[in-house]
């Protein structure tokens, strides 16, 4: 089998509920200027034996561009050599600097054709863990702690045990907020905080002490994720086990740095920022192999491969928005979460459902690659 080419059309999604991350973060439409629509791209990986690999992409501009000036790179290779093309693609990265949310697509697009082809789960042919999965609540930041109640309440009415916090940023309001979280769940509940990078050393010491002081099983990038010594010296200094490396680019190579320094306790993995499935699973192992857990990161199809393939994963993580959508998240087909828990479907393929014909009416831009068009 052999790849023929790549068919990518750019279209806009509506943007929906808008929500806000800690003090000095864009919030959830920060990066779109005055009433623009996000976009997306919808990419197909055609094949000489008819069976194709489908993906929707964020950072649809980023993501066309990229797939217009590069992707004739992997035209004629077998998409069910994934260790190949894994190589193949670290040669173009060389040149190219490929953006770390992109090093995954292909894999993943070979993953899904994969799957496909042997009538399998990719969660089962990436290990078989267990599909079913625990879901923590992640939260957005909120405007006030009566906010942070009333949502975490209803999140434990929906089933929830286990909770994240992404907070304000402000030292002492985020200290009284995990205090008062740990009030709101009880003393079972499982806790984690995210500090989402805000902090330096001596701020990310004191809120994480306070942090070990109410049982909280993980504390989140604390700083920027620049300094291994910063990290390596907090991870000495509190008992709570530090969650790194989640942006740092460079997937397996760079998390054996973090590993080798001493400066994170559990390791992030994603489809997204760790290069697809391939990249996350050679992290897991690693982790797996230093005693450590590799938490996956984020929501969607793919992670919850991920969630259900590897056993040194706590949960699938779900954001969690406002009342409507925490109402609707047993509603969310394959993805929804029912009594705190996700059930990953045995269905072969990532899941997505490509409309040809409509796309072909509606989208802003469409591009073919293959050996007559690029």
């Amino acid at each position: 089998m052999n790849i023929i080419g790549f068919t990518a059309w750019l279209f806009e999604v509506d943007p929906g509920p808008r929500f806000l991350w800690r003090d000095g973060l864009p919030g959830s439409h920060g990066e779109l200027p005055g009433l623009a629509q996000p976009r997306r791209v919808a990419l197909r990986m055609e094949t000489d034996s008819g069976l194709t690999g489908e993906i929707i992409l964020d950072r649809g501009e980023q993501a066309f561009d990229l797939i217009r000036r590069r992707f004739h790179h992997f035209v004629g290779a077998d998409p069910l050599r994934t260790e190949r093309l894994w190589h193949l693609l670290w040669e173009v990265d060389r040149v190219e600097e490929i953006p770390m949310r992109f090093m995954g697509v292909l894999d993943q697009l070979s993953w899904d054709l994969k799957s496909k082809l042997a009538g399998l789960p990719i969660w089962q042919m990436l290990g078989g863990n267990d599909p079913v999965v625990p879901a923590y609540a992640s939260t957005v930041t909120w405007a006030t702690l009566d906010d942070y109640e009333r949502h975490i309440k209803l999140c434990m009415d929906a089933g929830f045990t286990a909770f994240k916090l992404h907070a304000w940023g402000d030292v002492r309001r985020d200290i009284e907020l995990s205090r008062a979280l740990r009030r709101w769940t009880g003393p079972e509940a499982q806790l984690m905080f995210d500090g989402s990078a805000g902090w330096d050393y001596v701020d990310a010491l004191v809120v994480g002490r306070a942090l070990q002081d109410e049982g909280f099983l993980w504390y989140e990038e604390p700083m920027r994720e620049f300094h291994l010594g910063s990290y390596a010296k907090l991870c000495d200094k509190l008992d709570i086990p530090i969650l790194a490396a989640e942006t740092s680019d460079g997937i397996h190579f760079n998390m054996a740095s973090w590993i080798e320094a001493g400066a994170l306790d559990m390791v992030r993995i994603s489809s997204f920022y760790k290069g697809g499935f391939t990249g996350s699973l050679r992290i897991a192992h690693t982790a797996d192999s230093f005693g450590m857990r590799a938490q996956v990161h984020g929501m969607g199809e793919a992670n919850a491969q991920l969630c259900a393939a590897i056993a040194n994963n706590d949960y699938y993580e779900q954001l969690v928005i406002n009342e409507e959508q925490i109402r609707n998240l047993p509603n969310l087909g394959p993805l929804a979460i029912t009594d705190g828990q996700l059930r990953v479907a045995d269905s072969p393929g990532l899941g997505f459902e490509i409309d040809e014909e409509r796309l072909d009416a509606t989208a802003l831009a469409k591009l073919k690659v293959d050996q007559h068009h690029w």
